[in-house]
């Protein structure tokens, strides 16, 4: 087998690492790159999945050190860059809630050791020895920041769990009476502590803090909806891992992508992305189109 065929066959685990890791299509993929770049440079290597994985999650450590202060004065509340169904890698069903944009969000409590530890631990299910020579730590290290990670992951996880279909049911209620202004229908849809975070990064007008509240969030989504032109389009599709809608321009560019959280039977936070360079990796219309179609 060939060094490029040894690392096609790595990349779907490389850019699921680097996706969780950095919550960004983009730097996932010039991680990959870079990873792919080094692999043609080394001499024998004995495992080339771990030490591609090695490669990957040093280099995921590094970006996220150098990301945090970007991070502090991003504009706005920060959310994960949307990953589509249509741009997926190969990855098991039972990960989808470890892509969620509320998983994602999660993780940002978290250092970047810490990060990777309880990614590679808790969601790609590797054993101790390997994750320390992973992360460039002791075994027990490793064994005493899992637990730290899964102590304030736990501490800041939603109470309720729910169904796709459940989000499914949920979302497409939203979807309607979002589009057809029906505010009563809306409400109904509502927790009564229902939050919505919009990342417009600063790019676009968005709202720059959260916004708590039935009542608030539906006003504000009136608000927007009643600037949409005639001719929006919207997709529902599966926006990481879940249930989700896209947003579409006249020329068929996204415009935004929004996703929801379920909270006993309702939604309970609604996440907004029309921070376009987010949305440069989406799918435009016509594409997504014809795939569905093929």
């Amino acid at each position: 087998m060939s060094r490029i065929e040894v690392f096609d066959r790595n990349r779907p685990l490389l850019f699921s690492i680097s996706y969780r890791m950095l919550g960004s299509v983009m730097e996932a993929e010039d991680v990959v790159q870079e990873a792919f770049l080094r692999w043609q440079q080394a001499g024998e290597v004995r495992s080339p999945s771990a030490y591609l994985s090695t490669v990957v999650t040093r280099l995921c450590i590094d970006r996220l050190r150098s990301a945090r202060a970007r991070r502090e004065q991003y504009v706005g509340p920060w959310l994960p860059e949307p990953l589509l169904e249509d741009q997926e890698l190969e990855h098991s069903a039972d990960l989808d809630d470890s892509l969620s944009m509320a998983f994602l969000v999660l993780l940002e409590s978290l250092s970047p050791v810490e990060r990777a530890v309880f990614l590679l631990r808790e969601v790609f299910d590797y054993d101790y020895p390997e994750i320390a020579s992973l992360v460039g730590k002791s075994e027990a290290n490793c064994r005493q920041i899992a637990r730290r990670a899964r102590q304030s992951v736990a501490a800041r996880r939603p109470r309720f769990e729910s169904s796709p279909e459940q989000e499914e049911r949920l979302l497409d209620g939203f979807l309607r009476a979002s589009l057809s202004g029906d505010m009563e229908a809306l409400l109904a849809l509502l927790s009564e502590d229902v939050t919505l975070y919009s990342d417009g990064g600063g790019k676009t007008r968005a709202a720059l803090r959260p916004i708590h509240g039935a009542d608030r969030v539906a006003r504000f989504l009136s608000g927007i909806l009643g600037k949409i032109p005639p001719d929006f389009s919207v997709r529902q599709t599966r926006v990481n891992g879940r249930p989700g809608l896209v947003g579409y321009y006249r020329d068929g560019s996204p415009q935004s992508v929004v996703t929801i959280e379920v909270a006993e039977g309702n939604i309970g936070a609604i996440r907004l992305v029309v921070n376009p360079e987010k949305l440069e990796n989406v799918p435009p219309l016509r594409r997504a189109e014809g795939e569905e179609g093929s």
